[in-house]
């Protein structure tokens, strides 16, 4: 969780009135959604009253983001003897041990958690309570046996792992993203149900350290993204030795001693020692006492409208309880736009026309705007500007040629959406994000001059064959021969 660093001291503090603590402004939930409100706001002059059960950084820091990018780092080093001989360079069978993996990713948690922690925010002039939060009126919480009257509220309790009604499934035992990081020792054969970006990223990582592992996607594997670049990451991961079973969902699950049995729903049978659940996200919503503050619900989560309030317009709900986007960067965009609407009274609004994904498998998936075929349903004229990575000279000299960079062109080079499938695809996707969110036509990006060698040149590269037929054209060249005529 990322959020302004800056404080000119601590806060102004909330007060004790009629029994009650008052407050400007009341956060449920210290995950990255809510500390970035808290963070914002009360180094903006509001008072700040932050209220948490669990533990400091939410989901994010202890069970998401962090470990599995952790997890992933080492994951990519055991990986490096198996791709080096290409350069020359002869290493060594990789030694994973799996306890020290461990170690690893609990001192990255260790090392960012300060950023989080209630000290941090105490400094900054929050009064945090470590409790369960529940409404019991329109404008009152209730917390750790005290009253918190506030302006306004921010929901932001966050989700959790949905585990699927599968016969035997909550009887045999099961890992999610919440214990899967606490792990000592090497799953033998892991089994994941689950084919999303949490599924790949893990199924991947486990293989290169060592553990034998299968995706069971009833679907297909990263099904909101762009099949072609999805191809890319399918044949990356059965190169890795995943086995990757698409269409078929699992009917049962059951276990016998120290091994794990899934039945599909073709009837074939996989056994393995371990089973991860990831198929998806359900929001934090129980025991807020949300009918009594006038706040509803929907399929999804807390219903909000374009500013994030809720029906009881003195609350505001933001991150995964809504229902999504869930990525951490989609709650910290969220809280600016919290703290605008709450602070300044300014009818800011949520817009994810230009938000950016990442799938953080090797190669990475990052995709921004729309993808090809949401374009082509649009009814909008499509014109998909294309480049290999193997057309990079950086991607050669470094034998990273899988993947390409996909642009989607509207009408007068309005860019509609990019999809990057390959090295570095996540930090290369932000340019695009820029491009989307300050409305640049293609122009702008095919105008770029960038360092050479970069794989940042892939992006320029895209952009560019949009003016190759205009200026390698008939009418160019009769152009340029008409000029050549008076040319002395």
């Amino acid at each position: 969780m990322q959020e302004a660093t800056h404080s000119p001291g601590p806060g102004r503090r909330p007060v004790q009135r009629d029994g009650d603590l008052v407050c400007d402004i009341c956060v449920i939930g210290a995950g990255s959604a809510g500390l970035s409100v808290a963070a914002g706001a009360v180094q903006m002059g509001a008072s700040v009253v932050l209220v948490e059960k669990g533990e400091m950084g939410g989901e994010c820091l202890n069970s998401g983001c962090v470990p599995s990018k952790a997890i992933i780092a080492a994951a990519a080093k055991a990986h490096l003897p198996r791709t080096s001989a290409a350069f020359g360079v002869t290493l060594g069978p990789a030694a994973v041990d799996h306890r020290q993996v461990h170690d690893h990713i609990a001192s990255v948690i260790a090392a960012i958690a300060p950023h989080d922690s209630v000290e941090r925010f105490e400094g900054l002039g929050v009064e945090v309570i470590k409790a369960s939060a529940r409404f019991v009126d329109p404008r009152v919480v209730e917390a750790g046996g005290r009253r918190i009257r506030a302006r306004r509220f921010v929901i932001a309790t966050g989700s959790r792992p949905a585990v699927p009604s599968v016969p035997g499934l909550a009887d045999s035992g099961f890992l999610t993203n919440e214990t899967i990081f606490t792990l000592t020792a090497l799953p033998a054969d892991l089994l994941i149900m689950g084919g999303g970006p949490i599924g790949v990223e893990m199924a991947q990582a486990f293989r290169r350290l060592g553990a034998n592992v299968t995706i069971i996607e009833k679907e297909t594997i990263l099904s909101r993204d762009d099949p072609q670049a999805v191809a890319v990451v399918r044949d990356a991961l059965k190169a890795d030795g995943v086995v990757v079973k698409e269409g078929q969902g699992v009917a049962s699950v059951s276990r016998s001693g120290d091994r794990v049995e899934v039945l599909l729903d073709g009837g074939d049978r996989i056994s393995g020692t371990d089973l991860l659940v990831a198929t998806g996200r359900r929001p934090n919503l129980e025991d807020l006492g949300l009918e009594a503050a006038g706040i509803a619900t929907g399929p999804r989560g807390i219903a909000v409208d374009a500013r994030l309030r809720t029906t009881n317009r003195r609350v505001f709900a933001i991150g995964d309880v809504t229902g999504g986007p869930l990525f951490t960067h989609a709650a910290s965009q969220q809280a600016g736009i919290v703290i605008r609407n709450a602070l300044f009274l300014l009818p800011a609004k949520a817009d994810y026309g230009a938000l950016p994904r990442v799938t953080y498998t090797d190669p990475e998936l990052a995709q921004v705007g729309m993808t090809e075929q949401e374009a082509r349903g649009s009814g909008e004229p499509v014109e998909v500007l294309f480049a290999p990575f193997a057309g990079n000279d950086r991607a050669q000299a470094a034998r990273r040629t899988e993947g390409f960079a996909k642009i989607i062109v509207g009408r007068r080079g309005r860019i509609l959406g990019a999809t990057i499938v390959g090295p570095g695809a996540g930090e290369l996707i932000g340019l695009w994000g820029l491009a989307m969110s300050q409305r640049l036509a293609i122009g702008a990006v095919a105008g770029l001059v960038l360092p050479y060698p970069t794989l940042s040149e892939i992006s320029k590269r895209a952009s560019g064959s949009y003016y190759t037929p205009r200026l390698f054209g008939p009418t160019t060249r009769r152009l340029v021969g008409l000029i050549q005529r008076f040319v002395p």
